[in-house]
Protein backbone atom coordinates (compact mmCIF):
# COMPACT_ATOMS: atom_id res chain seq x y z
CA UNK A 1 0.00 0.00 0.00
CA UNK A 2 1.41 3.04 -0.96
CA UNK A 3 0.17 7.00 -0.60
CA UNK A 4 -0.97 9.08 -3.58
CA UNK A 5 -1.60 12.78 -3.74
CA UNK A 6 -4.46 13.33 -6.19
CA UNK A 7 -6.43 16.49 -7.38
CA UNK A 8 -10.46 15.64 -8.49
CA UNK A 9 -13.33 17.53 -9.21
CA UNK A 10 -16.64 17.38 -7.90
CA UNK A 11 -20.01 17.96 -9.73
CA UNK A 12 -19.94 21.35 -8.80
CA UNK A 13 -16.65 21.70 -10.60
CA UNK A 14 -14.71 22.61 -7.90
CA UNK A 15 -11.27 21.01 -7.41
CA UNK A 16 -10.31 19.07 -4.62
CA UNK A 17 -6.24 18.24 -3.75
CA UNK A 18 -4.96 15.79 -0.91
CA UNK A 19 -3.70 12.72 0.02
CA UNK A 20 -5.57 9.01 -0.29
CA UNK A 21 -3.49 5.31 0.33
CA UNK A 22 -3.92 2.53 -1.74
CA UNK A 23 -2.43 0.02 -3.39
CA UNK A 24 -2.22 1.27 -6.80
CA UNK A 25 -3.54 4.81 -8.62
CA UNK A 26 -6.40 2.86 -10.66
CA UNK A 27 -7.52 1.96 -6.47
CA UNK A 28 -7.28 5.15 -5.61
CA UNK A 29 -9.11 6.57 -8.68
CA UNK A 30 -12.00 3.90 -7.87
CA UNK A 31 -12.08 5.36 -4.00
CA UNK A 32 -12.48 8.92 -5.82
CA UNK A 33 -15.58 7.71 -8.04
CA UNK A 34 -16.83 6.55 -4.71
CA UNK A 35 -17.06 9.53 -3.32
CA UNK A 36 -18.69 11.37 -6.21
CA UNK A 37 -15.18 12.78 -7.04
CA UNK A 38 -13.43 12.99 -10.80
CA UNK A 39 -10.10 12.15 -10.64
CA UNK A 40 -7.78 14.28 -12.72
CA UNK A 41 -4.80 13.56 -11.55
CA UNK A 42 -3.12 10.57 -9.25
CA UNK A 43 0.96 9.77 -8.89
CA UNK A 44 2.50 8.26 -6.16
CA UNK A 45 3.47 10.63 -4.02
CA UNK A 46 7.26 8.90 -3.33
CA UNK A 47 7.40 8.92 -7.27
CA UNK A 48 6.31 12.70 -7.72
CA UNK A 49 9.30 13.44 -5.20
CA UNK A 50 11.58 11.51 -7.10
CA UNK A 51 10.37 13.13 -10.46
CA UNK A 52 10.47 16.69 -9.17
CA UNK A 53 14.39 15.79 -7.87
CA UNK A 54 15.48 15.13 -10.77
CA UNK A 55 13.66 18.14 -12.44
CA UNK A 56 16.07 20.12 -9.82
CA UNK A 57 12.85 22.03 -9.55
CA UNK A 58 11.67 21.40 -5.98
CA UNK A 59 7.92 22.14 -4.62
CA UNK A 60 6.63 25.70 -4.97
CA UNK A 61 7.14 27.95 -1.71
CA UNK A 62 3.87 27.31 -0.41
CA UNK A 63 4.54 23.34 -0.18
CA UNK A 64 7.70 23.35 0.72
CA UNK A 65 7.88 22.13 4.21
CA UNK A 66 9.25 24.49 6.53
CA UNK A 67 11.70 23.91 9.79
CA UNK A 68 8.82 24.18 12.05
CA UNK A 69 7.01 21.79 10.59
CA UNK A 70 9.58 19.49 10.29
CA UNK A 71 10.30 20.27 13.98
CA UNK A 72 7.05 19.47 14.77
CA UNK A 73 5.97 16.66 13.16
CA UNK A 74 9.64 15.02 14.78
CA UNK A 75 8.45 16.30 18.55
CA UNK A 76 5.31 14.40 17.85
CA UNK A 77 6.51 10.79 16.41
CA UNK A 78 9.03 10.96 19.34
CA UNK A 79 6.45 11.09 21.61
CA UNK A 80 4.44 8.46 20.35
CA UNK A 81 6.54 5.99 20.00
CA UNK A 82 8.20 6.47 23.27
CA UNK A 83 4.48 5.99 24.39
CA UNK A 84 4.71 2.58 22.71
CA UNK A 85 2.87 2.92 19.76
CA UNK A 86 3.63 0.84 16.78
CA UNK A 87 5.53 2.94 14.21
CA UNK A 88 3.19 2.75 11.33
CA UNK A 89 0.00 4.10 13.59
CA UNK A 90 2.42 6.83 15.28
CA UNK A 91 3.29 7.56 11.60
CA UNK A 92 -0.71 7.73 10.72
CA UNK A 93 -1.60 9.64 14.02
CA UNK A 94 0.83 12.86 12.84
CA UNK A 95 -0.20 12.63 9.33
CA UNK A 96 -4.17 12.84 10.42
CA UNK A 97 -2.59 15.81 12.86
CA UNK A 98 -1.42 17.63 10.19
CA UNK A 99 -3.22 20.57 8.54
CA UNK A 100 -0.97 20.95 5.43
CA UNK A 101 -1.80 18.08 2.74
CA UNK A 102 2.08 18.33 1.98
CA UNK A 103 3.38 17.17 5.07
CA UNK A 104 0.17 14.46 5.47
CA UNK A 105 1.64 13.25 1.90
CA UNK A 106 5.20 12.82 2.82
CA UNK A 107 4.26 11.09 6.17
CA UNK A 108 2.06 8.49 4.57
CA UNK A 109 4.81 7.78 1.37
CA UNK A 110 6.90 7.19 4.49
CA UNK A 111 4.66 4.62 6.39
CA UNK A 112 3.69 2.45 3.47
CA UNK A 113 7.70 2.22 3.01
CA UNK A 114 7.53 1.16 6.63
CA UNK A 115 4.66 -1.19 5.89
CA UNK A 116 6.49 -3.08 3.24
CA UNK A 117 9.45 -4.07 5.73
CA UNK A 118 11.79 -0.87 5.37
CA UNK A 119 12.95 1.31 8.01
CA UNK A 120 11.73 4.44 9.34
CA UNK A 121 15.38 6.23 7.76
CA UNK A 122 14.85 3.75 4.30
CA UNK A 123 11.13 5.72 4.16
CA UNK A 124 12.63 9.12 5.28
CA UNK A 125 15.16 8.41 2.27
CA UNK A 126 12.53 9.22 -0.01
CA UNK A 127 12.07 12.71 0.41
CA UNK A 128 15.82 13.71 0.59
CA UNK A 129 14.32 17.68 0.10
CA UNK A 130 12.88 17.12 3.40
CA UNK A 131 14.91 14.94 5.51
CA UNK A 132 18.49 15.88 5.50
CA UNK A 133 20.90 13.38 5.78
CA UNK A 134 21.90 14.29 9.37
CA UNK A 135 18.08 13.16 9.82
CA UNK A 136 18.23 9.96 8.43
CA UNK A 137 21.95 8.91 9.70
CA UNK A 138 20.48 9.79 13.03
CA UNK A 139 16.72 7.82 12.70
CA UNK A 140 18.97 4.78 11.07
CA UNK A 141 21.51 5.10 14.43
CA UNK A 142 18.76 5.14 16.71
CA UNK A 143 16.87 2.13 15.36
CA UNK A 144 20.21 0.07 15.32
CA UNK A 145 20.39 0.99 18.72
CA UNK A 146 16.75 0.70 20.12
CA UNK A 147 16.69 4.29 21.07
CA UNK A 148 14.62 5.57 18.40
CA UNK A 149 12.54 7.34 20.84
CA UNK A 150 15.22 9.25 22.62
CA UNK A 151 17.15 10.02 18.81
CA UNK A 152 13.32 11.53 17.76
CA UNK A 153 13.74 13.66 20.55
CA UNK A 154 17.29 15.05 20.46
CA UNK A 155 16.35 15.61 16.17
CA UNK A 156 13.31 17.77 17.34
CA UNK A 157 15.60 19.47 19.96
CA UNK A 158 18.13 20.01 17.02
CA UNK A 159 15.83 21.38 14.38
CA UNK A 160 14.10 23.80 17.42
CA UNK A 161 17.31 25.27 17.82
CA UNK A 162 18.20 25.94 14.57
CA UNK A 163 15.36 27.70 13.81
CA UNK A 164 15.18 29.64 17.11
CA UNK A 165 19.46 30.61 16.03
CA UNK A 166 17.83 31.79 12.69
CA UNK A 167 14.88 33.59 13.63
CA UNK A 168 16.88 35.72 16.23
CA UNK A 169 19.21 36.60 13.84
CA UNK A 170 16.97 37.22 10.84
CA UNK A 171 15.14 39.84 13.42
CA UNK A 172 17.60 41.34 15.22
CA UNK A 173 18.80 42.19 11.85
CA UNK A 174 15.26 43.17 9.74
CA UNK A 175 15.50 46.51 11.97
CA UNK A 176 18.41 47.75 10.83
CA UNK A 177 17.88 46.55 7.00
CA UNK A 178 14.37 48.14 7.15
CA UNK A 179 15.01 51.64 8.43
CA UNK A 180 18.14 51.48 5.74
CA UNK A 181 15.46 50.98 2.88
CA UNK A 182 13.65 53.49 4.21
CA UNK A 183 16.02 56.12 4.42
CA UNK A 184 17.17 55.69 1.22
CA UNK A 185 13.42 55.89 -0.12
CA UNK A 186 13.25 59.15 1.99
CA UNK A 187 16.29 60.79 0.88
CA UNK A 188 15.90 59.58 -2.74
CA UNK A 189 12.13 61.49 -2.51
CA UNK A 190 13.24 64.28 -1.07
CA UNK A 191 16.57 64.94 -3.87
CA UNK A 192 13.98 63.97 -7.12
CA UNK A 193 11.13 65.70 -5.89
CA UNK A 194 11.05 68.08 -3.08
CA UNK A 195 14.64 70.10 -3.89
CA UNK A 196 14.07 70.83 -7.32
CA UNK A 197 10.95 72.42 -6.85
CA UNK A 198 12.36 74.50 -3.67
CA UNK A 199 15.65 75.19 -5.54
CA UNK A 200 13.59 76.57 -8.74
CA UNK A 201 12.31 79.53 -7.04
CA UNK A 202 16.28 80.98 -6.12
CA UNK A 203 17.38 79.50 -9.88
CA UNK A 204 14.54 81.92 -11.48
CA UNK A 205 15.87 84.73 -9.69
CA UNK A 206 19.29 84.40 -11.50
CA UNK A 207 21.10 85.13 -7.82
CA UNK A 208 24.31 82.99 -7.24
CA UNK A 209 23.73 80.27 -5.10
CA UNK A 210 26.22 78.72 -2.50
CA UNK A 211 28.32 75.83 -2.63
CA UNK A 212 26.71 73.63 -0.69
CA UNK A 213 23.18 74.36 -2.59
CA UNK A 214 24.92 73.99 -6.36
CA UNK A 215 26.31 70.57 -4.76
CA UNK A 216 22.51 69.87 -3.72
CA UNK A 217 21.02 70.43 -7.22
CA UNK A 218 23.79 68.53 -8.65
CA UNK A 219 23.22 65.87 -7.40
CA UNK A 220 19.10 66.14 -7.28
CA UNK A 221 19.27 66.19 -11.29
CA UNK A 222 21.94 63.19 -11.44
CA UNK A 223 18.86 61.21 -9.50
CA UNK A 224 16.50 62.98 -11.49
CA UNK A 225 17.91 62.45 -14.95
CA UNK A 226 20.04 59.24 -14.23
CA UNK A 227 18.52 57.41 -11.33
CA UNK A 228 16.44 54.42 -12.73
CA UNK A 229 19.61 54.02 -15.55
CA UNK A 230 21.54 53.87 -11.65
CA UNK A 231 19.27 51.60 -10.04
CA UNK A 232 19.18 49.43 -13.16
CA UNK A 233 22.82 49.28 -13.59
CA UNK A 234 23.00 48.12 -9.71
CA UNK A 235 20.56 45.20 -10.73
CA UNK A 236 23.03 44.23 -13.57
CA UNK A 237 25.97 44.29 -11.44
CA UNK A 238 24.48 42.45 -8.61
CA UNK A 239 23.07 39.74 -11.09
CA UNK A 240 26.73 39.38 -12.66
CA UNK A 241 28.40 39.31 -9.39
CA UNK A 242 25.78 36.45 -8.44
CA UNK A 243 26.23 34.49 -11.62
CA UNK A 244 29.92 35.38 -11.56
CA UNK A 245 29.71 33.85 -7.73
CA UNK A 246 28.59 30.44 -9.03
CA UNK A 247 31.78 29.21 -9.51
CA UNK A 248 32.86 27.46 -6.64
CA UNK A 249 36.09 28.99 -7.06
CA UNK A 250 34.82 32.29 -7.27
CA UNK A 251 32.64 31.85 -4.06
CA UNK A 252 35.25 30.43 -2.52
CA UNK A 253 37.51 33.56 -2.50
CA UNK A 254 34.41 35.55 -1.86
CA UNK A 255 34.02 33.18 1.26
CA UNK A 256 37.10 33.51 2.40
CA UNK A 257 37.21 37.12 2.06
CA UNK A 258 34.09 37.65 4.28
CA UNK A 259 36.15 35.68 6.87
CA UNK A 260 38.82 38.36 7.27
CA UNK A 261 36.04 41.75 7.56
CA UNK A 262 36.63 42.23 10.77
CA UNK A 263 32.53 42.40 12.55
CA UNK A 264 31.25 39.93 9.66
CA UNK A 265 34.04 37.89 9.52
CA UNK A 266 33.40 36.60 13.35
CA UNK A 267 29.37 36.65 12.60
CA UNK A 268 30.09 33.69 9.96
CA UNK A 269 32.65 31.89 11.87
CA UNK A 270 30.43 32.18 14.77
CA UNK A 271 27.15 31.23 13.19
CA UNK A 272 29.11 28.06 11.18
CA UNK A 273 30.78 26.92 14.20
CA UNK A 274 27.47 26.82 16.10
CA UNK A 275 26.09 24.64 13.73
CA UNK A 276 28.48 22.58 12.96
CA UNK A 277 29.06 21.93 16.75
CA UNK A 278 25.52 21.11 17.04
CA UNK A 279 24.86 18.70 14.37
CA UNK A 280 28.19 16.80 15.39
CA UNK A 281 26.64 16.72 18.85
CA UNK A 282 23.51 15.37 18.15
CA UNK A 283 25.31 12.82 15.45
CA UNK A 284 28.28 11.90 18.25
CA UNK A 285 25.32 11.05 21.11
CA UNK A 286 23.11 8.81 18.35
CA UNK A 287 25.99 6.75 17.68
CA UNK A 288 27.02 7.65 14.19
CA UNK A 289 30.20 6.73 13.91
CA UNK A 290 32.93 10.02 14.07
CA UNK A 291 33.80 10.21 10.29
CA UNK A 292 30.60 10.17 9.01
CA UNK A 293 29.10 12.35 11.43
CA UNK A 294 32.24 14.97 10.74
CA UNK A 295 31.17 14.01 6.76
CA UNK A 296 27.72 15.09 7.69
CA UNK A 297 28.64 18.12 9.75
CA UNK A 298 30.81 19.56 6.92
CA UNK A 299 27.74 19.32 5.25
CA UNK A 300 25.99 22.03 7.27
CA UNK A 301 28.44 24.82 6.96
CA UNK A 302 27.86 27.67 4.58
CA UNK A 303 31.01 28.94 4.40
CA UNK A 304 33.24 26.90 1.90
CA UNK A 305 36.96 27.35 3.43
CA UNK A 306 35.18 26.78 6.89
CA UNK A 307 33.87 23.28 4.79
CA UNK A 308 37.02 22.48 3.62
CA UNK A 309 38.69 22.88 7.37
CA UNK A 310 35.98 20.16 7.78
CA UNK A 311 37.00 17.61 5.23
CA UNK A 312 41.05 18.04 5.88
CA UNK A 313 39.75 17.47 9.30
CA UNK A 314 38.16 14.10 8.53
CA UNK A 315 40.65 13.14 6.57
CA UNK A 316 43.37 13.64 9.53
CA UNK A 317 40.86 11.59 11.41
CA UNK A 318 40.39 8.98 9.26
CA UNK A 319 44.14 8.65 10.06
CA UNK A 320 44.47 8.48 13.50
CA UNK A 321 44.85 12.45 14.24
CA UNK A 322 42.55 13.71 17.23
CA UNK A 323 39.20 16.02 15.85
CA UNK A 324 40.39 18.94 18.31
CA UNK A 325 43.73 19.16 16.70
CA UNK A 326 42.68 18.45 13.23
CA UNK A 327 40.06 21.34 13.17
CA UNK A 328 42.56 23.61 14.81
CA UNK A 329 44.70 23.49 12.07
CA UNK A 330 43.29 25.66 10.04
CA UNK A 331 42.87 28.21 12.39
CA UNK A 332 39.44 29.52 11.24
CA UNK A 333 37.47 27.76 14.44
CA UNK A 334 37.40 29.76 17.83
CA UNK A 335 39.89 28.66 20.05
CA UNK A 336 37.78 28.02 23.03
CA UNK A 337 35.61 25.49 20.36
CA UNK A 338 39.15 23.36 19.63
CA UNK A 339 39.78 23.60 23.72
CA UNK A 340 36.26 21.88 24.63
CA UNK A 341 36.96 20.11 22.03
CA UNK A 342 39.84 18.67 22.73
CA UNK A 343 38.90 18.16 26.95
CA UNK A 344 35.80 15.73 25.74
CA UNK A 345 38.32 14.02 23.81
CA UNK A 346 40.58 13.07 26.60
CA UNK A 347 37.95 12.84 28.80
CA UNK A 348 35.69 10.66 27.04
CA UNK A 349 32.98 13.73 27.15
CA UNK A 350 33.07 14.65 23.72
CA UNK A 351 29.14 14.37 23.40
CA UNK A 352 28.58 17.50 26.03
CA UNK A 353 31.77 19.25 25.07
CA UNK A 354 30.13 19.52 21.32
CA UNK A 355 27.00 20.59 23.14
CA UNK A 356 29.05 23.18 25.44
CA UNK A 357 30.34 24.05 22.23
CA UNK A 358 27.50 25.43 20.42
CA UNK A 359 25.97 27.01 23.48
CA UNK A 360 29.26 29.28 23.95
CA UNK A 361 29.04 30.41 20.25
CA UNK A 362 25.61 30.67 20.29
CA UNK A 363 25.08 32.53 23.46
CA UNK A 364 28.28 34.58 21.77
CA UNK A 365 26.51 35.03 18.48
CA UNK A 366 23.04 36.39 20.42
CA UNK A 367 25.26 38.84 22.19
CA UNK A 368 26.96 40.31 19.84
CA UNK A 369 24.35 40.68 17.07
CA UNK A 370 22.08 42.08 19.99
CA UNK A 371 24.63 44.49 20.32
CA UNK A 372 25.23 45.36 16.58
CA UNK A 373 21.64 45.86 16.18
CA UNK A 374 21.14 48.10 19.40
CA UNK A 375 24.21 50.12 18.20
CA UNK A 376 23.60 50.19 14.29
CA UNK A 377 19.68 51.60 15.07
CA UNK A 378 20.84 54.91 16.65
CA UNK A 379 23.61 54.84 14.32
CA UNK A 380 21.55 55.25 11.27
CA UNK A 381 18.67 57.45 12.68
CA UNK A 382 21.96 60.12 13.51
CA UNK A 383 22.80 59.76 9.69
CA UNK A 384 19.58 59.77 8.45
CA UNK A 385 18.99 63.36 10.73
CA UNK A 386 22.55 64.42 9.54
CA UNK A 387 21.62 64.25 5.94
CA UNK A 388 18.43 65.72 6.17
CA UNK A 389 19.62 68.88 8.21
CA UNK A 390 22.04 68.87 5.65
CA UNK A 391 19.61 68.88 2.67
CA UNK A 392 17.55 71.44 4.68
CA UNK A 393 20.66 74.23 5.55
CA UNK A 394 21.39 73.31 2.15
CA UNK A 395 17.96 74.83 1.03
CA UNK A 396 17.78 77.49 3.31
CA UNK A 397 21.50 78.92 2.87
CA UNK A 398 20.34 80.98 0.17
CA UNK A 399 17.67 82.73 2.01
CA UNK A 400 20.05 83.67 4.67
CA UNK A 401 22.30 85.15 2.10
CA UNK A 402 19.24 87.30 0.76
CA UNK A 403 18.33 88.86 4.33
CA UNK A 404 21.95 89.76 4.61
CA UNK A 405 21.81 91.21 1.32
CA UNK A 406 18.80 93.63 2.12
CA UNK A 407 20.46 94.13 5.90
Amino acid sequence: MGAFAYTALDSAGRQHQGVLEGDTARQVRALLREKSLLPVTVAEVAAQESRTQRAGQGFALRKRVSTADLSLLTRQLATLVRAGLPLEESLLAVSQQTERPRVQGILLGVRARVMEGHTLAAGFADFPRVFPEIYRATVAAGEQSGHLDTVLERLADYTESRELLRQKVLGAMLYPIVLTILSFMIVSVLLAYVVPKVVQVFQDSHAKLPLMTRALVAVSDLIRHYGIWGLLALIAAALLFGRWKRDPAHQRRVHRWLLTVPLAGRLLRGFNTARFTRTLSILTASAVPVLDALRISGEVVNNLPMRDAVTEATARVREGAPIGRSLSQSRLFPPMTIHLISSGESSGQLENMLERAALNQERELEGLVTALTGLLGPLLIVFMGLFVMGIVFAMLLPIFEMNTLIH
